[in-house]
Parts: structure tokens; C-alpha cells; sequence
């Protein structure tokens, strides 16, 4: 295992700085995610349209995470890269204002996924190299739980705004001033935390070094998890065209969620510390309840649909990364993330196609891919489980 050269109270103070940035960047981005669906069907988008939309956003910005984490670990410029794709996240939430039609609002959706793509595997690789100090669950479990604070932040401005205006582009507006926020705070923890970007490759590793076998099957596993997760812009188009909630409900539910994924964040990030890849079982489980409550549940349907959403998310953008971390060495890291990412986010793409499609044809069609989907993973988790029992802190 590899140890870090900083000391449990540095290590955390980094989690807790990145947590605060990661706090404003969701309040911008999350806040326009909350009201994309609605804002896409005012603008005249079919349901299938909203689900390649989504699906090729989370497409885009999962596949370039395969170059760009790369490209990390080649040119250890894990700070410029970082900063690059907050800049270009960031920019892309205020100007969906001025999207005059549903083409350039996907086009925007799409940007600001792919800044997200570009900075996660970089952050990403620095904040493991904190877990090698605290934890990797807990590392990954308390970045998230502040993350989903502005989360939940963000879609409650966006409502506030609708209710008070109703207008979205007026919301668009408003969550410029997290955005620049976010871009500020970390270019100051560049200045501050920039010896922790430092990351040394041991000599006798190449720099294509072969991931490990388990890496496969947990990355096999995350591919049906997230084949049959429906997107929520998907699951808030439902709600609005169905008529279950209004464009101002919709964000508060998704604030809710994100209070979920917080709280899952926290407490699945200690109990894998404590249990390693067998928690995921839990989210899995968690998961399934999604889309039969969604989409058949009525209001309170909706409700416990969206939370459980939030809460498997919160095992997704938590716990998945905790695993990484621990079956991959530090200095290919940032590779694996945008490897397991890219094959994460090409299986969320094809699943979100699939589900939308569905979605105009046929309900319970959709709610059964989603579920026999997500309970395949078991598989190929066992197998990673098994596959790593020998080495399961290696890093």
C-alpha cells in the first residue's frame, strides 16, 4: 500500500477544500440539471429526444474522461487540467439563457458534461491520493456529502426563482454567481493545495501498466448499474408530462435527492472502509426501487422514487470511486477513472436511449429493462469481489 506523505489533518483539510468548491460547482450545474427536463419539453422535445440528450451528455462526458484521464497520468498536469474543466463547466450553465431552441440547450447540456469530464479523473486521482491517508470511502463519501449540499442548493434557487418569475432562463441566470464561485475558489486551491497535484510515477512502472482483473468485473458491473438507472431528466419528464408534479416541485424533489445521495454518500463512503465492494450490493438493491416507483407510483411514488434515486447515486459517485481507488495503483489512478467512467457513461448512453425510446411505446417496458438490468450487476460484482480478496487494500 502506498503511503501518503501527508498527515491525517492535511489530507482531510484537502477533502474538505475540494468538498466546498465541488459544493458551489453543483449548486450551478445541479441547479440547471433540475429543470433541464422541464425546460427541454417547453422548448418542444419528445421524449425520446430528452433521453439521447441526456444519454449523450453523460456519453460525452464519460468518454472523454478516458483521454483525459490519460492524459492526466501522462503529463501529471493534474491541476491545469482540473481548472481547465471547472472553466468550461462552469461557463456552460448561464448560457443555457440563451438557448432560442432545444438543439442549442442540448448542445449546452452536452458542454457542460464534457468540463465535467475533462477535470473528474485529475480531482479525482488527488483526492484517492488523501484516501490513502483517511480512507477512500470516507474520502469519497465526504467530498460527495458536501458536493450534494450545493446539490440540493441549487435546484431550491431554481425553484425559488420559477415560482417568484416563471421563467427558466431568469433561473439560468441566477446560477451564474455559484459558477464563478466555484472557478475562484479553485484557482485558490490551486495556490494552496498545489504540492498535492504532485504525483510521482515509482520508476519501474510503465506508463500503460495493465489494470488489474477485478477492475474489469467491477467496471462489467457498473456497466448494468448504469444501463438500467434512468436519468433524472428523463424521470422529471415523466413527472411533468404526466402531470404528477409541477416545473417548481420537480426541483424541490430534486434537491431532496440530492439531500439523499449526501447522506448515502457519508454513510456507505464508512461502511466500505469497513466492508470494501460488498457494500455496492446495497445500491444496487436500492437502485432497483427506482423506476417501478417513478414511473408507476403516483405523487408519493415520485417522492420515495426520488429519494431512493438519490440515495444509489450517492453509492454511485461515492462508493464506485472508493473502489477504483483501492484496486489500482496510485500513479494509474487517474487512468482508471476515465477508463471505468467511459465504460460507465457508454452504457449510461445506450440505456438512456433505450429507456426513452421505451418511454413513448411502452411503461412497463421501460420499468422491467431498468430492473432485470441492474440486478444482473450482482454477477460480475461477486467476480470482482472474488478477484480482489487477496489484494483488497492494494494500491
Amino acid at each position: 500500500m502506498t503511503v501518503s506523505p501527508y498527515t491525517n489533518r492535511q489530507a482531510l483539510s484537502f477533502v474538505l477544500a475540494f468538498g466546498i468548491v465541488s459544493l458551489f460547482a453543483d449548486m450551478s450545474y445541479e441547479g440547471m440539471r433540475g429543470i433541464a427536463g422541464p425546460f427541454l419539453a417547453s422548448l418542444g422535445a419528445s421524449g425520446l429526444a430528452v433521453g439521447l440528450i441526456a444519454g449523450s451528455g453523460e456519453l460525452a462526458g464519460y468518454l472523454l474522461r478516458l483521454f483525459s484521464g490519460r492524459f492526466a497520468d501522462s503529463t501529471r498536469a493534474y491541476w491545469p487540467i482540473t481548472l481547465t474543466g471547472y472553466i468550461i463547466q462552469m461557463a456552460a450553465v448561464p448560457m443555457m439563457a440563451l438557448a432560442g431552441n432545444w438543439w442549442v440547450a442540448a448542445g449546452l447540456i452536452i458542454i457542460e458534461r464534457a468540463g465535467k469530464a475533462i477535470r473528474n479523473p485529475a480531482r479525482d486521482a488527488m483526492l484517492s491520493r488523501a484516501g490513502e491517508t483517511i480512507g477512500h470511502g470516507w474520502a469519497f463519501g465526504l467530498h460527495e456529502a458536501l458536493d450534494q449540499i450545493g446539490a440540493c442548493a441549487g435546484p431550491l434557487i431554481a425553484a425559488l426563482v420559477l415560482a417568484r418569475h416563471g421563467d427558466y432562463r431568469a433561473a439560468f441566470v441566477w446560477l451564474a454567481i455559484p459558477s464563478l464561485t466555484t472557478v475562484a475558489l479553485v484557482v485558490a486551491m490551486r495556490l494552496k493545495y498545489g504540492a498535492l497535484g504532485k504525483i510521482a510515477r515509482p520508476h519501474d512502472a510503465a506508463p500503460d501498466q495493465a489494470l488489474p482483473r477485478a477492475f474489469w468485473f467491477y467496471a462489467a458491473a457498473s456497466a448494468l448499474i448504469a444501463f438500467g438507472f434512468a436519468d433524472f431528466t428523463l424521470i422529471s419528464y415523466h413527472f411533468g408530462k404526466a402531470g404528477t408534479l409541477g416545473g417548481e416541485a420537480i426541483a424541490v424533489f430534486y434537491a431532496a435527492a440530492m439531500l439523499a445521495d449526501g447522506a448515502a454518500s457519508l454513510l456507505f463512503g464508512r461502511w466500505f472502509d469497513r466492508a470494501g465492494l460488498r457494500v455496492v450490493y446495497g445500491g444496487i438493491l436500492i437502485g432497483v426501487a427506482v423506476a417501478p416507483l417513478a414511473f408507476f407510483g403516483g405523487w408519493w411514488g415520485a417522492l420515495v422514487g426520488t429519494l431512493a434515486w438519490g440515495t444509489a447515486l450517492g453509492v454511485h459517485e461515492s462508493v464506485m470511486n472508493a473502489g477504483v481507488a483501492t484496486l489500482v495503483p496510485l500513479h494509474a489512478r487517474a487512468r482508471a477513472f476515465g477508463l471505468f467512467t467511459a465504460i460507465f457513461g457508454t452504457a449510461w448512453f445506450a440505456g438512456s436511449a433505450l429507456l426513452g425510446a421505451l418511454y413513448d411505446i411502452s411503461l412497463p417496458a421501460l420499468v422491467a429493462v431498468a430492473v432485470i438490468a441492474q440486478l444482473a450487476a450482482a454477477f460480475p460484482l461477486a467476480r470482482a469481489i472474488n478477484a480482489s480478496a487477496p489484494r483488497s487494500r492494494t494500491s
